[in-house]
């Protein structure tokens, strides 16, 4: 049987001294400031839990709105593991929820 619910996934990111973080994907339109990720006190690590439907999904952060796959990993695909090349010549990171 084929699970059908939503599952939740927690989103992660290192990003210290910056002011927001945001998460867009095709799960969201790729709308770049809809999903924010709260800091967790001083680590420089921002977190969101969201529910995923079983399926593929791509995704960015949006780091004080700069679209990447990590910050610091600002580069054009290099076969990095769970990333994808996309139409603009850099990557998208990969998710498969089962």
């Amino acid at each position: 049987m084929k699970r059908t619910t939503s599952e939740p996934f927690e989103f992660s990111c290192h990003a210290p001294k910056v002011k927001a973080v945001f998460l867009a994907g095709t799960f969201n339109d790729w709308k770049p400031d809809v999903v924010p990720l709260h800091p967790h006190l001083d680590s420089g690590d921002w977190f969101v839990t969201l529910p995923l439907p079983p399926g593929r999904h791509e995704y960015k952060f949006v780091v004080d709105g700069q679209w990447c796959c990590e910050p610091g990993c600002d580069h054009e695909y290099r076969g990095c593991p769970n990333c994808v090349p996309n139409e603009f010549g850099t990557m998208n990171r990969v998710l498969e929820v089962s």
